[in-house]
């Protein structure tokens, strides 16, 4: 016989074998989910566009001041089930123009800019029916376990990296273990001599019945590579390690018509950012540093044409890039009236206040109060609080003291944008 027939031959054996052995492993159902986002963001300030988000991630505004003038993401999922019960998915979340401030034209200028380009932000797989009915594993990169504020639109808890995980019931509760790791350098042009890379050890277990609403429980131990003997840039011994927990509660608008969600979380060394909002940005924290976050936020329905969206956040840190101490409280309400099936009225209020323990240090005073209200009028295929896709209308107004003028990013004490704010999710 000749070599290539022996070959030939092995081949066919090997694929026979194969097939006996994958055995009950057809493919039953086989589809594909195709869901997406696009927030476009039209912001005038004294006739230009504008990148400034007035103090929104630092909790200072609650209005619509993301920065993004053209974000839009996809998220294409294959789901697959086998004859034995296992199931796979496959996940991949693409993102484009997210942090991009800029109003491009058609001319194709954005190729030429290295900011906000097209991303890959998550892709993995998750097979389950393997270990068990109720469990799974998932390997890749993936935003795991995110939760955000209402109306900052802050996500204070995440795993945001590339990892590996196993997912199962306890009791009937969601409970999962997770390894995720991000290098804080990627993505940018000048390297580090050696990788800091940040690694997040989760454990979480979710949805425990309280009577009046359900717990989750996330818990996280942090570390870092090659920080041994450094300094922060203010001069305090950088952390290579930090424990970070939080509690959350779903529950009923505070016992009325609605929904809320109730958080509050701690942290320290590596884990001070929030306690459980891990990434790439969580390399910047000292040994002694700490931090408690608290927030809760939901929507109140009063009757059949008014709704309530609110949220109170804390955030108190010790040993905060330079600070001794940063305290801020956001305080934000958005009532919102139908007016008819596709328009309503939303009107937005927030108060932020930043207390610094040294506030020249950031070019602003101990003791800041920052002030916004904004107006809207949203037209939407539905005129419900999240009813999506709308086109909204909207001019806000900020305020605060000439010496805290810093915190917002604002060229006087007050300012005020006129947009149009276009979001559709699906």
């Amino acid at each position: 016989m000749k070599k290539v027939s022996l070959i030939a031959a092995a081949v066919a054996s090997t694929l026979a074998a194969g097939t006996a052995f994958a055995a009950g492993t057809d493919v039953t159902t086989d589809g594909w989910e195709v869901h997406g986002y696009m927030s476009s963001n039209v912001r005038v300030v004294d006739g230009t566009t504008t990148d400034n988000e007035f103090g929104k991630p630092d909790y200072a505004s609650a209005g619509t001041s993301g920065k993004s003038t053209n974000q839009v993401e996809f998220t294409v999922k294959k789901h697959t089930e086998y004859e034995n019960g296992v199931w796979a998915d496959y996940v991949v979340r693409t993102e484009y123009g997210n942090g991009n401030s800029y109003a491009y034209s058609s001319s194709g200028s954005q190729k030429k800019d290295d900011e906000a380009q097209f991303e890959v932000k998550e892709a993995f797989v998750e097979l389950g029916g393997i270990l068990g009915e109720d469990t799974s594993v998932w390997g890749g990169q993936r935003f795991l376990n995110r939760s955000a504020g209402i109306l900052s639109g802050e996500f204070w808890k995440q795993s945001s990296g590339i990892g590996a995980g196993l997912q199962t019931k306890l009791a009937g509760h969601t409970a999962g273990v997770a390894y995720v790791l991000a290098d804080p350098d990627a993505g940018k042009v000048a390297k580090l001599a050696k990788r800091e890379t940040l690694k997040s050890l989760d454990l979480y277990f979710y949805g425990v019945d309280v009577g009046f609403g359900r717990l989750d429980f996330d818990a996280k131990y942090m570390t870092q590579e090659n920080v041994k003997g450094q300094k922060t840039f203010w001069n305090a011994d950088r952390a290579e390690d930090g424990f970070g927990a939080s509690i959350t509660l779903n529950t009923s608008y505070y016992g009325l018509d609605g929904w809320s969600q109730s958080a509050i979380g701690y942290g320290k060394g590596v884990a001070a950012n929030r306690g459980v909002n891990f990434g790439g940005w969580s390399g910047d924290f000292a040994d002694d540093s700490t931090g408690l976050f608290a927030t809760t936020y939901g929507v109140l329905n009063i009757g059949t044409k008014f709704q309530l969206g609110t949220e109170a956040t804390y955030f108190d840190n010790d040993n905060f890039y330079g600070q001794d101490n940063v305290k801020r409280v956001l305080v934000a309400a958005r009532p919102s009236v139908k007016l008819n099936d596709n328009m309503r009225f939303e009107a937005t209020a927030s108060v932020g206040v930043e207390e610094l323990s040294n506030g020249a240090a950031w070019g602003r005073k101990d003791k800041n109060i920052y002030q916004m209200v904004e107006i809207a009028l949203p037209i939407t295929a539905n005129s419900d609080y999240f009813g999506r896709p709308q086109i909204k209308p909207y001019i806000a107004h900020y305020v605060t003291d000439e010496e805290s003028k810093g915190g917002m990013g604002m060229a006087s004490d007050t300012e005020t944008v006129f947009g149009v704010h276009t979001e559709i999710w699906f």
